[in-house]
């Protein structure tokens, strides 16, 4: 059998390396478009700030090493410019020829490209740069270096534009990051993305969000957004998203769906039985509703291009689909989500529900600990896990990879509380973040809380509803709730003659957990109370301008 594999990195390597530990005499042969088959496209971004300081670190294999451990025949700087379905065979160019190859079976790794919109003086401009591949980062590295550049715009604050924001920041850049969406981290809920932007601007990155890029002026010098504001750029990086590389497989007539995505069965099957095809390019299946995604990820490329091996030597090993898991390093803060967000549980009309629990990255009395932020969001009738969110300096990808595998796993909020993490003080805490998530959740769904979320407080308010604070005095010098009552915790039970049995009350603290103490023991004296979820730390994130401080 000979097999072609159009495309390495992620998807087509792994296919490449797993045939031949299951096929010792198959003939496989990868085509690269570029120079390099097999390096680290997410490493990329750290290479602008020197963190990586080697750029050979990024270079995960040669077509050498390749050939001499695992027999590939792999040929960078070919590019595959038409696939011949009937002919079973592909037109490379390669060293400005042109040649046929044959296949039994064609495997495609094209990925994903990045998105660079058709506007006025794009085309003009010589100062602008995406980031998808060693050339690209190299052809950056010179811009930087040649152009005296001193500000630098970059477009989208999704994933990969943060990463490279931070790193031109960190390289000592006047960096600006412009977000179309409402929020940067459109993946995330508008929450927990503020403490993202809070951090960018902590570190002296300007963020504007809410607007786009409109068009370019003074070749690529003046940047204009949709307000009319203008930018003054040395340097644009467009990170506003990708596409899947699709060219090739529409030519050839190969089925594609979800924006342009090449459609594949559940063992990467295209529309020809002998074509298959894995990686960003490809439109999954989201594995909570089983509708078509496109989910352009490093680790279901590799399991994609895994598994299609596997497929095509007889063990089937069908994609059970993709949830998006994902993490960001924004300066000291982690930004993680895997599932669906609130908003997207919301537009997709599900039955649903949301906790936000505070916790530490390991037991409060050890030093070194730093909190965290985690989200859930789940249907309360059933218990299912849509997905999760967190943020946090430490921590945070070990408690979202906990919730991910929960997710794929099938368990519910009834679970959480069981789960038996690792703990000693420097690792983690006796009640883990991921147990007080489950905690929380089951007590929504048991109906011993009925919660508010932050956006909801001022409606509430509105309504007649009064801010009960239980927070220390001393704690109030950090910001206080306009016409809020101070009562703390541990004076409510003898203080509830202050309190009328007739007023409905919001109740908040610090966090939400002695907010939650306060509803129970109100709830039993016969108050009409609700805890607001996340409380003062989450409000102060998302909507400091409405504390008072004194």
């Amino acid at each position: 059998m000979k097999v072609v594999i159009i495309g390495g990195v992620a998807g087509g390597m792994s296919a490449a390396t797993r045939l031949r530990r299951l096929d010792e005499h198959a003939e496989i042969v990868v085509f690269e478009k570029g120079p390099y088959v097999s390096f680290a496209n997410c490493g990329l971004p750290y290479y602008i700030s020197g963190e990586i300081s080697d750029q050979s670190q990024l270079v995960v294999q040669t077509p050498e090493k390749l050939r001499q451990r695992f027999n590939l025949d792999v040929r960078p700087n070919h590019e595959v410019l038409q696939i011949l379905p009937a002919e079973h065979e592909v037109v490379v160019r390669h060293a400005g020829q042109q040649v046929h190859e044959s296949y039994d079976k064609l495997i495609l790794s094209p990925g994903a490209e990045p998105i660079m919109p058709d506007l006025p003086g794009v085309a003009a401009a010589d100062n602008i740069y995406a980031l998808r591949n060693i050339p690209d980062l190299n052809r950056i590295m010179a811009g930087i270096q040649t152009k005296a550049v001193r500000r630098v715009l970059v477009v989208g604050g999704g994933f990969i534009g943060l990463e490279v924001a931070e790193n031109l920041k960190l390289s000592g850049l006047a960096v600006t990051v412009v977000e179309q969406a409402p929020h940067v981290l459109p993946p995330l809920d508008t929450e927990m993305a503020a403490f993202v932007r809070a951090e960018l601007k902590r570190n002296g990155v300007d963020v504007i969000t809410g607007q786009a890029l409109a068009s370019l002026a003074l070749n690529g010098q003046t940047a204009i957004l949709t307000d009319g504001t203008r930018l003054q750029t040395d340097l644009t990086i467009m990170a506003v998203g990708v596409r899947p590389a699709s060219q090739l497989a529409q030519a050839a007539g190969l089925k594609l769906g979800l924006h342009a995505g090449i459609v594949v069965d559940e063992h990467y099957q295209t529309s020809d039985p002998d074509i298959y095809a894995v990686g960003d390019a490809i439109v999954v299946k989201q594995q909570l509703t089983g509708q078509p995604a496109l989910i352009p990820l490093a680790s279901p490329a590799n399991r994609q291009g895994r598994q299609v091996a596997d497929n095509l030597a007889g063990l089937q090993h069908p994609n059970r689909g993709s949830l998006g898991t994902a993490i960001v390093r924004v300066f000291q803060l982690a930004a993680a989500a895997t599932g669906f967000s609130e908003f997207q549980a919301s537009q997709l009309g599900l039955p649903y529900r949301v906790v936000h629990v505070r916790g530490g990255s390991h037991a409060g009395y050890f030093p070194g600990g730093t909190p965290m932020t985690l989200k859930l969001v789940f249907n309360p009738d059933s218990g299912q896990i849509y997905g999760a969110q967190g943020v946090g300096e430490q921590g945070v990808d070990k408690r979202i990879d906990i919730l991910a595998t929960a997710i794929k796993g099938g368990l519910t909020i009834a679970d959480l509380p069981e789960l038996e993490l690792t703990y000693a003080p420097p690792f983690g805490s006796a009640k883990d973040p991921v147990n007080m998530l489950g905690y929380a959740a089951m007590n929504l769904a048991e109906g011993l809380s009925k919660s508010i979320q932050w956006h909801e407080l001022p409606a509430a308010l509105a309504a007649g509803r009064q801010l009960l604070d239980v927070r220390d005095p001393d704690e109030l010098t950090a910001g206080r709730f306009e016409n809020s009552v101070n009562i703390p915790l541990n004076q409510l039970r003898d203080r509830l003659a202050e309190l009328d049995v007739n007023q409905p009350y919001v109740v908040s603290c610090f966090s939400g957990q002695r907010s939650y103490i306060a509803e129970r023991l109100l709830r039993q004296h016969g108050f009409n109370v609700v805890n607001l979820d996340g409380a003062f730390a989450l409000y102060r994130a998302v909507r400091p301008q409405d504390l008072i401080s004194d």
